[in-house]
C-alpha cells in the first residue's frame, strides 16, 4: 500500500523556514482545503443561492529546495498544490497525556496563483501566476 496525498487549497499563513544543524532546510504553512457542505448527502445553499463551504486545515512541511522555493516565493492566500505523505506523530504533554497529530511531508508544491492585490473596498481575487 501507498501514503499519497494530493491537496490544492490555499496557503494560510506566511511560510516559515529553519535549517538544521546538518544544513537541512525545512519550510512549514498552513493549508485551507475547501469542499461543499452536505446534509443528508445534499449540498447546503446559503441565503446567496452559493453553496456552502467546509474548510480544512492541513500543516504541510517540505525540505530542501522545496522548501527554499516555499520559503522565498511563498505567501499567505497564494493558491498551490501539495503532493506527497500524511506523517502521523504521537508524543506526550508536560503531564504524561498521550497527543496525537498529523502533517503532510510534501515531495511537490506547485504554485497555481499568487494572491491578488486588494483594491480599496474591493474583494480579494487571485491572479494567475505568469509561468
Amino acid at each position: 500500500m501507498t501514503n499519497i496525498v494530493l491537496l490544492a487549497g490555499n496557503v494560510g499563513n506566511d511560510p516559515e523556514s529553519a535549517t538544521t544543524f546538518g544544513g537541512t532546510t525545512i519550510t512549514t504553512f498552513s493549508l485551507a482545503t475547501s469542499r461543499p457542505r452536505r446534509v443528508d448527502g445534499k449540498v447546503v445553499k446559503g441565503e446567496n443561492g452559493y453553496a456552502e463551504q467546509e474548510t480544512e486545515w492541513h500543516r504541510v512541511k517540505c525540505f530542501n529546495g522545496k522548501a527554499k522555493s516555499m520559503a522565498e516565493h511563498g505567501v499567505k492566500g497564494m493558491k498551490v498544490a501539495v503532493k506527497g505523505r500524511i506523517h502521523y506523530t504521537k508524543w506526550q504533554d508536560k503531564d504524561g497525556n498521550d497527543r496525537y497529530g498529523s502533517e503532510i511531508l510534501a515531495d511537490d508544491v506547485d504554485f497555481i496563483a499568487w494572491p491578488k492585490r486588494e483594491a480599496a473596498g474591493s474583494q480579494p481575487e487571485t491572479d494567475d501566476i505568469p509561468f
